[in-house]
């Protein structure tokens, strides 16, 4: 006999989306791995699958061994994110915009492909920062990865800040490292403020971040969490959602009719 309950469970989520006036939406890697970015914690995820490369997202190593900042910039230079292209899930999220019910999209991702599928940047919250972007620790001054990926390739092997001659690095969260205030201030005003949290494609295992579902479940809010494993708020959520964000995730929020 089919089991129709995964097909219950997502005409129940669409519902409670469809019926919702504000929806606040919670991504994470796993939006983005269709794009071609893996993941960090899944199955074949980059930590999953080479545990030392955690230590290239340590704030304390990356400030302490300039190693660690020269193989930094050497990923930076051929990461997926410079050729990806925004897919089903990003798409999506364009449509739920467009339907004006689309609160505020927080993101944990830092490849800016919500904004390049058309979501607007007054919507997108990013959480932990952009890739596409450097960031002086030292005077914080920032410019575009561009600029200072071409020095790399022109042989600067850990370039330093032009203003100051301080450590550069992604304008990314790095572990160690405290999210913006403000950032996280709008973030958790969201999740209080709306009616469904739909969490997409997140481990919810990294805080701050993941406490904005307990906010939106104290405040009433239904949560959906649609994700490949098992996450430690699934007990929180009103629907869970098992499988990739690309696939569920249009079938949550139907594009516009032909």
């Amino acid at each position: 006999m089919r089991d129709d309950s995964p097909d219950r469970d997502v005409a129940h989520a669409a519902e409670l989306v469809a019926r919702a006036r504000r929806v606040t939406v919670l991504s994470g890697a796993g939006v983005s791995t269709d794009s071609g970015i893996p993941d960090f914690r899944g199955p074949q995820g980059v930590w999953t699958l080479n545990p030392a490369a955690e230590r290239l997202s340590s704030l304390q190593a990356y400030v302490s061994h300039p190693e660690v900042r020269r193989e930094a910039w050497r990923q930076r230079a051929t990461h997926p994110v410079w050729t990806a292209r925004p897919g089903p899930a990003h798409a999506a999220l364009v449509d739920l915009e467009r339907s004006g019910r689309l609160l505020a999209l927080l993101t944990q991702n830092i490849d800016e492909l919500h904004q390049a599928a058309g979501s607007s940047p007054e919507l997108v919250v990013e959480l932990h920062g952009t890739m596409h972007y450097t960031e002086c620790l030292s005077c914080g001054t920032r410019a575009p990865m561009a600029d200072t990926l071409a020095r790399v390739a022109a042989g600067e092997e850990d370039p330093p800040c032009r203003h100051c001659g301080g450590v550069l690095k992604s304008a990314t969260i790095s572990f160690g490292q405290e999210l913006d205030a403000g950032v996280l201030m709008r973030a958790r005003r969201a999740a209080v403020d709306t009616d469904v949290l739909l969490a997409v494609g997140t481990s919810l295992g990294v805080h701050p971040a993941a406490g904005v579902v307990d906010l939106a479940a104290a405040a009433g809010a239904a949560v959906v969490i649609v994700n490949a494993e098992p996450t430690p708020y699934d007990d929180v959520a009103t629907v869970v959602l098992r499988g990739g964000a690309g696939e569920i995730l249009p079938r949550l929020v139907p594009g516009p009719p032909d």
